[in-house]
């Protein structure tokens, strides 16, 4: 196996090795109130994405069913919670 074709196959691992090194070397890049605004990408984009994720790889014959459950389970939740005060 090639180092080309050894870079391709390890191309995850690679890219968190790059970024650790990118964050060693300029760490205020990530700081709170830095350029990448960790307190929104992270708390928002970042959650949003990997539940996304998730459900792009979900099978279609479980997709209906959950979907339906879980829709189910938030509405009872929302109209509960309108009875107590």
């Amino acid at each position: 196996m090639g180092l080309l074709e050894r870079l391709r196959k390890e191309w995850f691992i690679l890219g968190i090795v790059l970024v650790i090194a990118v964050a060693r070397l300029e760490p205020t890049v990530g700081v709170k109130g830095g350029p990448l605004k960790p307190e929104i990408t992270i708390t928002y984009i970042a959650v949003s994405a990997i539940f996304f994720n998730s459900g792009l790889s979900l099978k279609t014959e479980l997709a209906d069913s959950r979907l339906h459950a879980t829709s189910c389970v938030f509405c009872s939740n929302i109209n509960q919670s309108c009875w107590w005060k």
